[in-house]
């Protein structure tokens, strides 16, 4: 009884065998189980699981690929949006350099404290005008790339759904 059990220990134990470098293959042993034949009512579980794992698959993958699309946009919008803003001020900034700057050479010929004052006056009407206007415009900009910001946003409304994954 001994060597019928010791027998059949040394068939399902690994084999050793040396490859070409010197190092051991191990090898699984090799269980003789029953084949057993699954139930089709198994069988049909596992099939429909299978393809509503794959439709729900199909369908985050297809809503990962809209969403990417929808924040690329979004990036691009905002990304032009805030370089329109940057110019519209660097534009400002230069406006206001050279009245500045005009400001300054009609200063040099004033010969008067009267002219001083008028002059003064009129360059802090102009600049309150244009300070106004310069805010007026900036705001209307900001506002314009929100919104178009915030449109891209929601331009997929309806479609763009996340299903529950059961």
């Amino acid at each position: 009884m001994t060597e019928a059990t010791t027998g059949a220990n040394k068939a399902n134990t690994a084999k050793h065998t040396a490859s070409s470098f010197g190092v051991h293959n191990y090898e699984m042993p090799n269980f003789d189980l029953p084949k057993m034949e699954m139930p089709d009512a198994f069988r049909e579980m596992a099939e429909k699981g299978a393809a509503q794992t794959k439709d729900n698959y199909e369908k985050i993958q297809a809503a990962t690929v809209e969403a990417t699309e929808l924040l690329k946009d979004t990036y691009t919008t905002a990304a032009k949006g805030a370089t329109d803003y940057n110019l519209k001020v660097i534009e400002i900034a230069r406006t206001n350099t050279n009245a500045a700057f005009d400001y300054a050479y009609e200063l040099l010929a004033v010969k008067s404290p009267s002219k001083f004052i008028e002059l003064s006056t009129a360059h802090a009407r102009k600049q309150f005008e244009a300070m106004t206007a310069q805010t007026k415009e900036l705001t209307e900009l900001a506002q314009k790339v929100t919104t178009e910001t915030a449109a891209k946003d929601w331009r997929y409304g309806d479609t763009m759904e996340f299903h529950k994954v059961v």
